[in-house]
């Protein structure tokens, strides 16, 4: 299982929200490329970044940042937040990431997501199932739709995604432990490679996720709140 820490930018720093919520926002440093750099000398391989400013004003942001993480930092980088166009595509690809996460999108223009993978690859296309109550949240989460994660998913699968980051808004930011039922429950219907993130406190939640079979799991307050500790992960390091 990939261990993936995160990054999520505002206004050019590294923050963390509670449930997605933006006046929760805490600042942890002022420099996230500083941040990446850290990662990577304790050991860790990947990192998952989100632009929150993009992901509220629907383009991206926070590029310059991106592009200066993957330019100073050998971190595997998937990104997220705020592509909405096949612009936004190319400036994420053209900052250095490997991976883009496509969220609102997937909602709101199937046709457009699909595009996509036939055309950069199931390899390049992370879906982003964001839930609240099992219902797909968009747009930086400030929005709902009608739409239950496990049948989303389900419909990608079939239509060639094979990624998927699973985010339980309820658990995220609150160091209450992971979405292990949903987590299960997904992993029970479908083949998709599962990053699981959101909630996670405790290196035994980690153990737990992969177990179940995860293939990441994404870490944001946990690390910045010490509540596990960058040595501590060496364990789940390749």
């Amino acid at each position: 299982m990939r261990i993936i820490p995160a990054i999520d930018i505002m206004n050019g720093k590294c923050v963390r929200l509670e449930k997605g919520d933006f006046a929760t926002r805490k600042i942890y440093s002022d420099n996230p490329v500083e941040m990446a750099r850290l990662f990577q000398d304790a050991g860790m391989q990947y990192l998952h970044v989100v632009d929150l400013d993009g992901a509220k004003a629907r383009k991206i942001i926070n590029f310059k940042t991106v592009e200066k993480i993957t330019a100073e930092t050998n971190l595997i980088v998937d990104f997220g937040g705020g592509i909405h166009c096949e612009e936004d595509v190319k400036i994420a690809f053209d900052s250095g990431v490997k991976q883009i996460t496509i969220g609102s999108i997937a909602v709101q223009n199937p046709a457009l997501l699909l595009e996509w993978l036939q055309k950069y690859g199931a390899d390049k296309i992370i879906l982003g199932a964001d839930c609240r109550g099992r219902k797909i949240a968009t747009h930086g989460w400030l929005e709902s739709s009608n739409q239950d994660i496990l049948s989303f998913l389900l419909s990608y699968e079939k239509n060639g995604v094979s990624y998927s980051i699973v985010t339980d808004i309820e658990k995220d930011g609150m160091l209450a432990g992971p979405s292990l039922d949903l987590y299960t429950e997904i992993l029970s219907a479908t083949s998709i490679n599962l990053i699981a993130s959101g909630g996670i406190t405790t290196l035994n939640d980690l153990k737990l996720l992969k177990e179940l079979g995860c293939e990441g799991a994404i870490i944001g307050k946990a690390l910045y709140e010490g509540n596990i500790s960058l040595q501590e992960l060496n364990q789940f390091l390749c």
